[in-house]
């Protein structure tokens, strides 16, 4: 198809087709070739996903159903994640997507919460969050912000089958018109002048030619490092876990909205409940933890009849040094990867198909655009990887050998200089547009023990009685908001029902 401009995406699974799907909605596909190259031969992750927010954006604008989508995915509702054991041995705290209380004036509510916990007037920083509130009571329903309303937005996420999830969008993005092409890939070739990717050649002899290449090969990066030789720098030193063994079982209720991470003596595992099954799992360091030791501890933990036998996943956090290299973008593990503990593999799917549909080449790519491409993606993933070293630094699990190193470990310099702001003052400074804002922050640093010495200034004008209404207002607010919920269960049962999952 002489004079088309020609993507290829190299790997299927969640990155590939949440590509494939974005591009098929985006571009006329009658003046652009897009092409996804997969092999049956070769598998995916495909464990059971768990997401944040920011996803509802990307299926809005493909213009998907909810309804339809959840029950395609064996989907349940997402408030947010209880962390159990993260902030001491009996210890529990959610950090819930939205709104922490509601500022007053000028300040956000955590220097007021902040004041009342010193004067004996708070209660658990949850008790202030509608989404935990709702999330701890079991409860769900669509709860959009009304102009008129004192009541906070309640942003939700989901918990997805990704296997299924993929599948839906392969049919999404053929029905678009992106040809899916079964093959494996024996070499690639390069043009012998640009240094470019040229064309793929498969197993069967056949050849694929293309002008911008997507890399959603996984881990193994199959263009962007092997091919391209870009480097990856490792994370280890601060996200020591390598490993994970994941395991589905039959579903369990109750059908909680939140999902669940555990802290174990090398790790932690996951529970993702779905419609049809609960996903579970266990992220552990490899030097402290044999795969089989890792296994049995999972197993030992899980609920429900064990539906598959355990599969061990390997990997380093980390990235590559670049995520755009001369004509090929790597999208998804292909281009780094940050365990799960804040559910953002998908989300870094989503801003990095994002940025590609901004820095489009519109004929040769421009070293220009790829910096700046770059530049972008790495100040995302370096803000995500600092919030999740948050969780290991800030750990209260004393005597325990890895969760000692972690508490000590030297951090990251922005990381260092935000938890001292915040032991100080209460303060946190969001930069530009990083992933996760004030309310995160202030959740998982309260959550974990990190006490400020002081709160703003202005927090003092209020009186007791007044400081002490306010705070009983907003608690009793939610928790009555909460209450009017139908139980998440029963909302999904009637909302988008799944039948029995495909064979």
């Amino acid at each position: 198809m002489q004079g088309m401009n020609r993507i290829v995406i190299v790997g299927g699974g969640t990155s590939g087709w949440m590509s494939a799907a974005a591009l098929a909605r985006f571009l006329d596909l009658s003046r652009w070739q897009v092409t996804l190259i997969e092999s049956d031969e070769i598998g995916t992750i495909g464990v059971g996903e768990a997401t944040i927010p920011m996803v509802r954006n990307f299926n809005q604008a493909l213009g998907i159903d909810e309804a339809e989508f959840m029950a395609a995915t064996q989907a349940s509702y997402k408030l947010g994640i209880n962390f159990e054991g993260w902030g001491g041995f009996d210890q529990a705290y959610i950090h819930a997507f939205g709104l922490v209380g509601r500022g007053l004036g000028l300040l956000p509510f955590q220097h007021y919460w902040l004041r009342g916990r010193a004067e004996g007037l708070a209660g658990p920083l949850g008790d202030y969050v509608l989404n935990a509130a709702a999330a701890h009571a079991g409860r769900f329903a669509h709860v959009e912000r009304a102009p008129d309303s004192p009541l906070p937005p309640m942003p939700y996420a989901y918990h997805l089958d990704a296997t299924l999830y993929a599948r839906y969008l392969r049919g999404y993005a053929e029905k678009g018109g992106v040809v899916r092409r079964e093959g494996r890939i024996v070499e690639v070739q390069r043009h012998g002048e640009s240094g470019d990717v040229a064309v793929l050649r498969l197993a069967d002899g056949g050849e694929l030619a293309g002008d911008l290449f997507v890399d959603c090969s996984g881990f193994r990066s199959l263009l962007l490092g092997e091919a391209l030789g870009v480097g990856y720098e490792d994370w280890g030193q601060w996200l020591a876990c390598d490993r994970a063994v994941a395991v589905p079982t039959a579903r369990t209720d109750p059908l909680v909205p939140y999902t669940r991470s555990v802290a174990q003596r090398a790790g932690w595992r996951w529970r993702i409940p779905l419609q049809h099954r609960t996903g579970n799992g266990h992220v552990f360091c490899s030097n402290l933890m044999s795969e089989d030791e890792a296994t049995r501890l999972l197993l030992d933990q899980v609920d429900g009849q064990v539906l598959a036998e355990p599969r061990v996943i390997r990997f380093r956090s980390g990235r590559r040094t670049r995520f755009w290299d001369r004509n090929v973008v790597a999208i998804g593990l292909a281009s780094g990867f940050i365990e799960p503990l804040e559910s953002t593999a998908i989300h870094l799917v989503q801003t990095a198909i994002s940025r590609l549909l901004d820095f489009l080449p519109n004929g040769p790519v421009a070293a220009a655009d790829r910096d700046g491409f770059n530049r972008l993606a790495l100040f995302e993933i370096e803000k995500i990887r600092d919030f999740v070293i948050l969780h290991y630094a800030a750990n209260g699990r004393n005597g325990e050998p890895f969760w000692d190193h972690k508490r000590t470990m030297e951090l990251p310099q922005p990381l260092a200089e935000r938890i001292a702001m915040f032991r100080a003052s209460g303060r946190i400074v969001r930069e530009h547009d990083e992933l996760f804002d004030v309310p995160g922050w202030v959740q998982v640093m309260i959550g974990q023990g990190i006490d400020p010495q002081g709160w703003h200034p202005l927090a003092d004008q209020l009186s007791i009685e007044q400081l002490g209404g306010f705070l009983d207002t907003v608690k009793d607010a939610y928790a009555r908001d909460a209450a009017r919920m139908p139980s998440h269960a029963d909302f999904i049962a009637r909302y988008c029902p799944a039948g029995a999952p495909d064979a």
